[in-house]
């Protein structure tokens, strides 16, 4: 397997597209969606009253409880056109146009069919309706960047078929999306916060700058929309990979300083950490760490290539690769700050299973600046591939099975 101890400064050469990608299409995504689907008098999350609605039981056989022994994260991924994709583009309207690969002209739809089989067991089919008996009373959060606004719109997906209409709302507030499930008094949220600390990146639709400015003490203008939250799953990630430094500020906002990026990232990480620990109950919260969504900039990594990227793939890598788009660095530090943690901090490790995944990404049948791409940009994928952002149905779904075996797993304990 390819490893790389240092930081390869490959890792934060990205071309100029996918950054504008990354970014401005970012921007589309929240901009485009600011029109509420369906309001409600409701408030944006549940309410916790007298009049709490009796939970209802739900049954757990044992073909959907994971074995102790099993790791989950690893396997391999095979083909089932049976059971995925768990829903498609047409089924689930609230989907955008960056995702929506095969309304935006992608010619294969076989990147929807795939499914991740660990070894040793069997993750269980997705169930929305238990999901949401799970979720009844409480508040599930997704926070991040667009990466992680990709679960949330996936998981969003996942349950909003079962849910009928008029009972179901999704509703955007910057820099919060919220999806409603009237009936079970149950949110689907996610915040914007692609570096978990405060930024000059933290307003979520004008965010694009090119010169970042990370303030890795101060966390308190994010947390506050955390409090009390039922279930956090956090990430972060790709913002900080820009280049080898950042700009930082560290107790006087005055001082701004050239950080190394990985200093950079476990600082921000131990603020975090601080906060997790002195807000957390873990008796009555549950709190998530996913690690790094991989890249697939450079086909020469998995085959050889042309100086290509992840443009034109249809299968997943089928042997074991480690790719220069996921920093073992990063990996490190996670690892280390969630485990010197006093509070139950429960890791999703995705990194390896969706590096096999080089044929999920959006490529040239996303958006650019907030339009489709043209036929010409298409026709040029070396410089507008988007080979970060995943297409719907997708990966992400792979994700959020494996988040609600997890919860299924805490749910029958109980």
């Amino acid at each position: 397997m390819r490893t790389l101890l240092s930081v390869d400064r490959r890792r934060y050469l990205f071309p100029a597209a996918l950054a504008s990608l990354l970014f401005i299409g970012s921007l589309k995504i929240i901009l485009e969606n600011i029109k509420t689907i369906h309001l409600t008098d409701a408030f944006f999350w549940p309410q916790r009253t007298e009049h709490r609605v009796v939970r209802r039981p739900i049954t757990v056989s044992d073909d959907e409880t994971i074995e102790r022994s099993c790791n989950i994260f690893q396997g391999k991924w095979v083909w089932d056109n049976q059971s995925h994709p768990l829903y498609t583009e047409e089924s689930c309207p609230l989907l955008v146009k960056q995702v929506t690969c095969q309304k935006n002209g992608r010619p294969d739809s076989s990147y929807q069919n795939w499914k991740w089989q660990p070894d040793g067991c069997n993750l269980p089919r997705f169930n929305a309706l238990k999901l949401l008996e799970i979720l009844r009373d409480k508040r599930l959060m997704f926070v991040g960047d667009s990466v992680q606004r990709s679960m949330f719109d996936s998981m969003v997906c996942l349950v909003q078929s079962v849910i009928p209409e008029g009972k179901r709302s999704l509703q955007k507030v910057p820099p919060r999306k919220i999806f409603r499930a009237e009936e079970y008094n149950a949110s689907i949220e996610f915040y914007w916060a692609p570096f978990l600390v405060e930024s000059i990146s933290d307003h979520a639709t004008n965010h694009t700058v090119m010169k970042r400015l990370v303030r890795l003490d101060s966390i308190s203008n994010h947390s506050k929309q955390w409090e009390g939250v039922d279930i956090l799953v956090y990430e972060s990630y790709v913002w900080w990979m820009y280049k080898p430094t950042i700009n930082a500020t560290y107790g006087n906002l005055d001082n701004v300083q050239e950080y190394n990026v990985t200093t950079a990232y476990r600082l921000a990480m131990e603020t975090w950490a601080k906060w997790i620990e002195s807000s957390i109950s873990s008796h009555v919260q549950k709190v998530f760490f996913m690690t790094m969504s991989p890249t697939h900039l450079w086909n020469w990594e998995w085959k050889k290539g042309d100086g290509g990227n992840c443009f034109g793939e249809s299968q997943p890598i089928q042997r074991p690769y480690w790719g220069t788009g996921s920093n073992l660095d990063i990996m490190g530090i996670v690892k280390d700050v969630l485990g010197q943690l006093r509070v139950n901090v429960r890791l999703l490790n995705i990194t390896q299973l969706s590096e096999y995944r080089k044929d999920g990404h959006t490529s040239v049948y996303g958006e650019r600046k907030g339009k489709l791409l043209t036929k010409e940009q298409q026709s040029d994928p070396k410089n507008y591939a988007d080979c970060i952002h995943w297409c719907l149905p997708g990966v992400p779904d792979t994700w959020n099975e494996i988040l609600y075996a997890v919860l299924l797993q805490d749910y029958r304990k109980f």
